[in-house]
C-alpha cells in the first residue's frame, strides 16, 4: 500500500523564506490532523514527509510536536474568530447579533469537528511538564472568540435586550452552554434535538428578556 503521507523532496527555499516552510509545516499538520481525525498522526516525521523535507529541518521553526500541534489550533481558533467577526457583520441590532455569532459557532463546530475536537480537549491534551508549552500559551487560545462573545451579550445589555448583571462571566456560561449543544450534537448518534434548542440555551444563559 501507498504511503499517502510521502511527497516528492522539496525544493530549498531561498533566502527569506522561511516563513513560507514554517506554513507548510503547519498546513501538513492540518491536513492530517483533518484526515485522519487523530492527534497522534501528526508527528515530525509524518509531517516532515508530508511537506517533502528532512524531519531536522522542522526543528527551525517548531521545538517539538506539541508546538506544532499549538500552531494548528492557534490556526483553527483564527478561523473560527474570522467566522465570529464576519457573522456580527450580518446584523445590526444587538439580539440578532448574538445569536448570529452563537449560530457561527455551532456551524464551525459542524463543519470542522476534527479541528474542533482538537481545539477543546478531545483530541490534543498537551502536557505541560513535557515539551515546550506553557500555560501562557493554553490561556491565549480563543481569547479573541470569547471577547467578540461577551462584547455580543454587553451590547445586549446596553440595548435592554438582557438583564446580565456580569457580561464576562455570563459569556463563558453562554461559550459552556452552546460548546455542550456542539458537542452532543456530534457525539450523538440520534436524538430527537428540539428545533429551537440553540435559542432557548442562548436565551436562558445570555438573560436575554422573552
Amino acid at each position: 500500500m501507498a504511503d499517502t503521507t510521502s511527497a516528492a523532496t522539496r525544493t530549498r527555499n531561498r533566502r527569506g523564506e522561511g516563513g513560507r516552510l514554517r506554513e507548510d509545516i503547519v498546513d501538513a499538520a492540518v491536513e492530517l490532523l483533518d484526515e485522519t481525525g487523530d492527534e497522534s498522526a501528526v508527528t515530525l516525521r509524518s509531517v516532515a514527509r508530508r511537506v517533502g523535507i528532512a524531519a531536522p529541518s522542522i526543528y527551525r521553526h517548531f521545538p517539538d510536536q506539541p508546538a506544532i500541534m499549538l500552531a494548528v489550533v492557534q490556526q483553527a481558533f483564527d478561523e473560527l474568530e474570522a467566522r465570529l467577526r464576519a457573522a456580527l457583520d450580518t446584523a445590526k441590532d444587538p439580539r440578532p447579533r448574538l445569536f448570529a455569532v452563537c449560530d457561527a459557532y455551532l456551524g464551525f463546530a459542524q463543519h470542522r469537528p476534527g479541528r474542533y475536537r482538537t481545539m477543546f480537549g478531545g483530541l490534543w491534551m498537551p502536557d505541560l511538564a513535557q515539551g515546550s508549552l506553557t500555560e501562557s500559551d493554553m490561556l491565549a487560545l480563543g481569547q479573541g472568540c470569547l471577547e467578540l462573545i461577551t462584547g455580543a451579550l454587553a451590547d445586549c445589555v446596553a440595548a435592554g435586550e438582557a438583564t446580565s448583571t456580569d457580561p464576562s462571566a455570563d459569556a463563558i456560561a453562554l461559550w459552556l452552554g452552546i460548546h455542550g449543544l456542539a458537542h452532543q450534537r456530534a457525539a450523538t448518534v440520534a436524538f430527537p434535538w428540539p428545533p429551537d434548542i440553540a435559542e432557548r440555551i442562548i436565551t436562558a444563559l445570555a438573560h436575554l428578556r422573552a
